[in-house]
């Protein structure tokens, strides 16, 4: 399970390896035992799969607040999307930074974003499927969302979304959220998984 380090300590993108030939191909797209040894502490409960049909769909920037707080394990299964993280801990040496990674059926390249980010994705084809793995059950009382276009985190966004939710066209901007109190991450140095 080769790791590649993106610019957010803590988050990375895992490439797996890819065996083919001429039936087509096989890939190991996790192992806990070989996950646990690069991600302690890590336990995933909850499977989810989403479908967008139009290109230029815009899903996010999405986080769950504590204790219902989720890290996540995402990979594209159709098509192509720009995948985007954002630490949103208080005190983060990296608050409001963001990275990204195109995640597609063809590199078949997943990323783990850990507790305390948000996350969204643009879809870059029709027909999008996205599955990812949670290490905590979706709760509606902590769902929260931060505007994709928030100035003071500055995304760039390959294009400009043509479909959005309600909900994400008008969510706050992160200052709003820490401004409300809405926001209750903090930034952890002793975390394990910082320093991969």
């Amino acid at each position: 399970m080769p790791i590649v380090k993106t610019n957010l300590k803590g988050v990375f993108v895992i490439e797996p390896k890819v065996f083919g030939d001429e039936r087509g191909w096989f890939m190991e797209s996790w192992n806990k035992q070989r996950f646990d040894a690069a991600v302690p502490n890590v336990e995933f409960v909850q499977d989810n799969h989403s479908f967008s049909a139009t290109k230029g769909t815009l899903r996010g920037l999405h986080y769950q607040t504590n204790p219902m707080s989720q890290a996540k394990l995402i990979r594209c299964t159709k098509g192509s999307i720009f995948d985007v993280a954002v630490d949103i801990r208080k005190g983060s040496p990296q608050y409001a930074k963001w990275t990204s990674v195109i995640l597609s059926d063809e590199n078949k390249k997943q990323i783990f974003i850990p507790q305390g980010f948000a996350h969204g994705f643009l879809t870059l084809t029709d027909d999008v499927e996205v599955q990812y793995k949670a290490d905590n059950y979706y709760a509606p009382h902590s769902d929260g969302n931060i505007r994709w276009d928030d100035p003071d985190i500055g995304i760039e966004w390959p294009a400009a979304p043509v479909i959005l939710s309600d909900k994400d066209k008008n969510a706050p901007l992160l200052k709003e959220r820490v401004e409300r109190n809405e926001l209750n991450f903090m930034f952890d140095e002793d975390m394990r998984i910082w320093n991969i």
